[in-house]
Order: C-alpha cells, then sequence, then structure tokens
C-alpha cells in the first residue's frame, strides 16, 4: 500500500460519471447501444494531466469534450469540471473561463477580423481592464508565436495560423485547461508539427490537455489515453498498455502509432532489437542503443 494520506489528495479537475448522451431525434431501441453517441461513461482527470482521447468515427470523442465545456448536457450522468456541474447553468460562464477548446475547423473559431482583436474579446466581454487586457493579448500571442502577426486580418492566416489563433484565443481567457477536438486534422504536417510543439510546451508549464484525434502519432504524446467504442470506454491507460490492447483488439478499427509498427517490423528480422517504440525520437533511441551493444556503430 502506498503511503499517501488520501486526506492531502486533490480532488480531480475533470470528473464524468456515468455519463449518456443522446441527440434529440436520435432512434433508440430495444438494443440500447443505438441512439447514443455515450454510454453510462465515468473517468477523472486530475490537474495537469495530458489525455488522449481516440476511437474510430462516431465513437463519441467530440460529443465528450463538448460535455466537458459544457456545450452539451447529459441525459444521464454528471460532468463536473473544477467542482461545479455543467447542469448548473450558472456555471457555464466560470467552466467556459477554466476550461478553453479548439475545434476541428480553423475557419469557424474566429469572432474578429483583426488577430489582436480575436484574442482580447473573451476576456474583453468578461470586463478585464484595458492593462490587463492588453498584458492578456501580448502574452497570448508570444506563447503561440503569432506576436508579429498581431495587426494581421484573420483572413490572410493560414489554416495553421488559424488553429494557433484559436489557441492564443482560448488562452487570453487564462484557462486551466485547453480542450482539442481534433484540432491538426485539416493541418498541413509543418502546421501540425508548430502546433503539437505549442501544446506540449503549454503542457510542461502546467497546462491540463485534453485532446481528441484519429492520429495515433499525436495520441502518444498524452502521458495517458482512453479509447472510446461505441459510446464507452474500452480501454483507459498508459501508451505502452493501451496500444498492446489496441494489437489485440480488431474490432474497435485503430492501428498503432508508425513508430512502434516501423519498430516492430525492424525487431522481426533484427534479432534483439527494442520493438516497443512509441515516437519517433524513441526509435531513433532504439537504433542507437542497439548499434551501441552491438558494436556496429562508427
Amino acid at each position: 500500500m502506498r503511503g499517501t494520506d488520501t486526506a492531502d489528495a486533490k480532488p480531480p479537475f475533470i470528473r464524468v460519471e456515468h455519463l449518456s448522451h443522446r441527440y434529440e431525434g436520435s432512434h433508440v431501441s430495444a438494443d440500447t447501444r443505438q441512439g447514443y453517441s455515450l454510454r453510462d461513461v465515468s473517468f477523472e482527470i486530475g490537474a495537469g494531466e495530458y489525455v488522449s482521447i481516440i476511437g474510430a468515427n462516431g465513437s463519441g470523442k467530440s460529443t465528450l469534450l463538448r460535455h466537458v465545456n459544457a456545450l452539451l448536457l447529459p441525459v444521464s450522468g454528471d460532468v463536473w469540471v473544477h467542482g461545479w456541474n455543467t447542469r448548473e447553468v450558472r456555471r457555464h460562464r466560470d467552466i467556459r473561463s477554466r476550461v478553453g477548446m479548439v475545434f476541428q475547423s480553423p475557419e469557424t473559431q474566429s469572432v474578429a477580423t483583426v488577430v489582436e482583436e480575436d484574442v482580447a474579446f473573451g476576456p474583453e466581454n468578461l470586463g478585464v481592464p484595458r492593462r490587463e487586457l492588453s498584458e492578456r493579448v501580448d502574452w497570448a500571442l508570444e506563447r503561440v508565436g503569432l506576436i508579429e502577426l498581431r495587426k494581421r486580418p484573420v483572413e490572410f492566416l493560414s489554416a495553421g495560423q488559424k488553429q494557433l489563433l484559436a489557441i492564443a484565443s482560448a488562452l487570453s481567457m487564462k484557462p486551466d485547461c485547453l480542450l482539442l477536438d481534433e484540432a491538426t486534422s485539416a493541418l498541413d504536417p509543418s502546421s501540425r508539427m508548430r502546433l503539437l510543439e505549442t501544446v506540449e510546451s503549454l503542457h510542461a508549464d502546467g497546462l491540463t490537455i485534453v485532446s481528441t484525434t484519429h492520429r495515433m502519432d499525436e495520441a502518444v504524446l498524452g502521458g495517458r489515453i482512453i479509447v472510446l467504442a461505441e459510446g464507452t470506454i474500452s480501454t483507459d491507460g498508459d501508451p505502452r498498455s493501451v496500444f498492446t490492447d489496441i494489437e489485440n483488439r480488431d474490432d474497435l478499427g485503430l492501428d498503432s502509432p508508425e513508430a512502434l509498427l516501423m519498430a516492430r517490423r525492424i525487431a522481426s528480422v533484427v534479432p534483439g532489437f527494442k520493438s516497443d517504440a512509441l515516437t519517433p525520437s524513441e526509435l531513433v533511441n532504439a537504433v542507437t542503443e542497439f548499434l551501441d551493444s552491438s558494436g556496429k556503430r562508427t
């Protein structure tokens, strides 16, 4: 037994208890799986975690994130954010100030025509004093690398820049958590890499990250992965254990990260090669270690 005093344990930042959701007009048959996008989902996320949520199309990923931001309300069950229940409408403004959200399409998230005005929009509506507002805008744009573009019209930004702008707009609210709903799916490789580097930097500074993605190489960036299947949690754990489970579950319709597939291929023809690399850097390290141990490195 661990010696931690449970009385000192911090409450989870996000707590989901027996959450079920059905969109209005959905058909519900005797088979309870039909009509429900989420069914009896329960989990907790602590402050400062980086959690990736994956699953096949239609598994409920986006629906789940919208519940965390109080954009949707449960058919049954409860969602708690920072101790507030999302059913309490009077707390929605508090919840959305604490939890910023970035959606899939960069074209639909801007509310102003100029970059700095878009970032200022949220806190300005909260009545943040002008001096603090200016400081928040500067800080948020610096964090995402758009400070040089503060006067640029939003319409002239690239798709990647628009997603970074969406993050900056969320950051200007000084959130504790950032929700990313397939935020890189519309981006080219370089823009995607830049956004992910920004997110990892924010997490390193203590921001809680919850990300839905269909890219397994992005999912492994989180220290924890939740797998959804037909609206329920199939697996919840660290990346290595989750992908071991996925490889034995054809019914999930999910692939493994490219680095892991490559490591497995190499190990199948090179005895002694480490076969559990999840990221490109881990794969490079595995190659380096193998060459060093075999004396083949020059």
